[in-house]
């Protein structure tokens, strides 16, 4: 039963984030199983993601600069990426802005909540551990997403800025993940007096982005105030 309690504690963040990510979409919503499929795929990829990571620690060493923006952000953001790109990017599906961010958050709080789970199992965690987690380490993949997610959708239907936004959409979240790594593993003691700033930071540019893709769909329809500007 404690097991069965951790568990879902450990589960729930990721679900919920994407659950409100999802009905953030105001215009067309994305088929679930498509959502379900890149929530899957990205708890797959921790597993060798691990393995690349435990090899490059072995080879690159233990830097804290190094293993911020190379090792954890660096291999966890392309891979994720990689995995967006090649599986929804040129897909019917993907039909709006907004979609991109959908998607990516999908990718990210698979591999979120898988994560957080094995840290549940092999860690001896506490609900104030699985809090702290839910509210760190799980929202800010939420937030790495939306932010991968956005320039994705704005590459999708950019033309010929399609490379440069694709650009952006991993060295963006890549760079603000390194960052927050490198606060939390060179900060002994006050860190929360950096990284709580960072956060909000993240969630009110993440809140943004998500307002600004919806805006940007062609299945926007017009509304009162439109049409009173019209």
């Amino acid at each position: 039963m404690l097991l069965f309690s951790i568990l879902t504690a450990a589960v729930a963040p990721g679900v919920s984030l994407l659950t409100y990510l999802y009905l953030k979409d105001r215009y067309d919503a994305e088929p679930i199983h498509m959502v379900l499929r890149l929530f899957v795929l990205g708890m797959l990829i921790v597993f060798p993601i691990a393995v690349i990571q435990r090899g490059m620690t072995l080879w690159l060493g233990e830097d804290p600069f190094v293993f911020s923006f190379v090792i954890s952000s660096g291999v966890e953001e392309m891979m994720k990426w990689f995995l967006v790109y090649h599986i929804i990017y040129n897909h019917t599906e993907f039909d709006e802005p907004y979609d991109g961010i959908v998607y990516a958050a999908a990718a990210s709080l698979g591999f979120a909540t898988l994560e957080n789970v094995l840290y549940a199992i092999l860690q001896p965690a506490t609900f104030g551990t699985l809090l702290v987690r839910a509210l760190l380490p799980v929202s800010g993949h939420a937030l790495f997403g939306v932010i991968m997610g956005y320039y994705i959708g704005k590459a999708r239907f950019a033309g010929d800025r399609s490379r440069y936004y694709l650009v952006l959409s991993l060295i963006l979240p890549l760079f603000w993940h390194g960052l927050y790594d490198y606060i939390m593993i060179t900060v002994k003691t006050n860190w929360m007096w950096l990284i709580v700033p960072l956060m909000a930071y993240l969630w009110i540019r993440g809140a943004l982005k998500i307002k600004r893709a919806n805006a940007r769909s062609p299945f926007r329809l017009v509304t009162r105030e439109d049409q009173v500007k019209l």
